[in-house]
């Protein structure tokens, strides 16, 4: 039988780890949660980024950023009380997909899940567009980098 042997283990910086010369490069991370809002005709919700932010126009996924010691689920709930004026059981996101891409010197990652059961009717409170839009159709529209391979998981899915 194998066994680990009995040294003590400790954590090293992971650049202790690399050859020298070399090192990670290491920037800050910020975790982003986006819904696929799916309703019964198989339409997902996609709203346009509002005038003023960065890549104004194009269409998204709603959601926003997670704070510090806020669980995914519960801060996409809140993103879309206050982007959408809807009411979402954090239990009822099903996790679906992910991104991870350079975003204004910081790196993404992008979770998104699925929704099909809400409460409210879709409002856009932030002054952004909204759709009702087919995954087979999103390829026609002009999206943020991240969320490009999220549609095709979507079309996958959906």
């Amino acid at each position: 039988m194998w066994r680990l042997p009995s040294v003590a283990l400790t954590a090293l910086p992971v650049n202790n780890l690399l050859k020298r010369g070399r090192s990670v490069q290491k920037i800050p991370t910020m975790l982003v949660v986006a819904a696929a809002l799916a309703d019964p005709e198989g339409r997902v919700l996609l709203q346009a980024r509002p005038e003023g932010k960065a890549m104004a126009g194009l269409w998204e996924f709603p959601g926003g950023k997670v704070e510090p010691g806020e669980v995914p689920e519960h801060a996409l709930a809140r993103e879309l009380r206050e982007e959408l004026g809807l009411e979402v059981d954090p239990s009822a996101f099903k996790p679906t997909a992910f991104a991870s891409a350079p975003l204004f010197g910081k790196h993404m990652i992008l979770l998104l899940y699925v929704a099909r059961a809400w409460q409210g009717e879709p409002a856009a409170l932030e002054g952004q567009g909204l759709a009702w839009v087919k995954p087979a159709d999103m390829g026609a529209l002009a999206m943020p980098p991240a969320d490009v391979p999220l549609v095709e998981a979507l079309q996958a899915l959906l």
